[in-house]
């Protein structure tokens, strides 16, 4: 089997299974991907898909509480899960030997969570918590603002964390209602990497997971977010003593072509944005932005973010502001470098420069078993796996044309987002 061949199937249940075999080493990585992340939630229950990830590490009749912990803990594994927008996935990466484990946990997780009534209020009472661990942060207060202003009618209006009026009064059925709805092999998709004949692991899959019964139907998402009619501006004011700017311009879901050339714009202006939750190690010290804001001693660091998403979501440049200086200030110098993006075809020197660092990041983010597992699945869920397969060859298809015609069409001011923190 050629080493990068991806297999695909599908059980009668609906679960899709991908499985591509890596043999560099004795290790093998399992995900499960539900569809289903804050971009499912309305008001009233904001924040509860977040709250049911925690809740699926809290026990079942096969394995109490505390007890996977230890097993995977006692094999030298890996395992951690994961809420964000779009979705919500769980891993483990094992030995090669061990990877059954994997098997035995995501299987007895996806039918048996208990949702013990005081397991469920010990809980809220951390998530509450955590929330307003994130309250401490001055961006996430101005990011918080800043996306509620983007988005008035899409579900990425709200935090993945969640409202806290809602984290103080949605209910033990409110979640295990959730769980039994978005939990189910019709919603997710299982994914296996490593050192393991794929034939092999398929059947014992099928051991796990083909009998599942499929769920419900999910409800679809049918709220479309409305152009955006003209700038839209938002002030914070908080603790501390350092400003922030932060300005987010709408910007293209993963499948619409525009997509890469924003990628490529994302490295020009600010370094290039990391997709992975692992990994990524590029700098953004030669970018158009560190440049203008940083070695001018406007900003003390600037970044930007672009994620790859179900929905159009936001490209988002972000600026802590140095001591004597206003988020004004340092706006004014970020608006001359875009709208020269605008004005202006990059080099071709310029541009060979940020396809190569862009490549960079999604090499350094993809090299691993985990990482190819993350890899596989995340772009099944957003687009399909050719997404993942022709990601580098799409990036190296940008031209500059490209770049400045996705910068004139992303780039307006009608188009964003722009938010002051300012400290009290």
């Amino acid at each position: 089997m050629n080493a990068d061949h991806i297999i695909h199937h599908q059980f009668n249940n609906g679960l899709t299974v991908l499985l591509k075999e890596m043999h560099h080493a004795p290790v093998a990585t399992f995900w499960i991907w539900y569809r289903v992340g804050s971009r499912n939630e309305h008001t009233g229950i904001t924040g509860i898909s977040h709250w049911v990830e925690h809740m699926l590490f809290k026990g079942s009749e096969q394995f109490p509480r505390g007890t996977l912990d230890r097993l995977v803990s006692r094999e030298g594994g890996l395992w951690n899960a994961f809420t964000w927008i779009d979705f919500t996935t769980y891993f483990e990466t094992l030995p090669a030997d061990r990877f059954d484990l994997s098997l035995r946990i995501e299987s007895d997780r996806m039918v048996n969570a208990a949702f013990d009534p005081k397991e469920v209020d010990a809980e809220r009472t951390v998530i509450i918590s955590e929330r307003q661990g994130h309250e401490n942060s001055p961006l996430f207060l101005l990011g918080e603002e800043v996306g509620a202003a983007a988005f008035r009618v899409h579900p990425y209006h709200h935090e993945v964390i969640g409202d806290l009026c809602d984290l103080q009064t949605m209910t033990r059925d409110d979640l295990y209602h959730h769980y039994r709805t978005f939990y189910a092999p019709n919603n997710a998709i299982a994914v296996a990497v490593g050192d393991f004949r794929a034939g092999d692991v398929l059947e014992r899959i099928a051991g796990h997971f083909g009998d599942i019964p499929r769920g419900p139907e999910v409800p679809p998402m049918r709220r479309v977010e409305p152009p955006q009619q003209g700038e839209r501006r938002v002030t914070v004011e908080g603790e501390g003593a350092t400003a922030y700017l932060q300005v987010a311009y709408h910007a293209p879901a993963a499948r619409d072509p525009d997509f890469f050339p924003l990628v490529v714009l994302d490295s020009i202006l600010a370094g290039a944005s990391s997709f992975t939750l692992f990994g990524g190690g590029t700098t953004n010290k030669s970018s158009r932005l560190y440049k203008a804001l940083v070695e001018t001693e406007l900003a003390t660091d600037v970044s930007g973010s672009l994620s790859a998403t179900l929905d159009p979501y936001l490209y988002t440049i972000s600026a802590t502001v140095r001591a004597g200086h206003t988020p004004g200030e340092v706006e004014q110098a970020l608006d001359a470098e875009l709208d020269r993006a605008v004005r202006e075809p990059v080099s071709q020197g310029e541009l060979e420069k940020a396809v190569k660092q862009a490549k960079a990041q999604f090499a350094f983010g993809s090299e691993s078993v985990t990482n190819q597992g993350f890899w596989l699945g995340f772009s099944q869920l957003l687009v399909s796996t050719d997404w993942f397969e022709t990601y580098l060859d799409n990036l190296v298809k940008v031209t500059a044309e490209d770049v400045q015609r996705v910068a004139a069409k992303a780039l307006r001011r009608s188009n964003r987002v722009v938010g002051h923190y300012i400290p009290k």
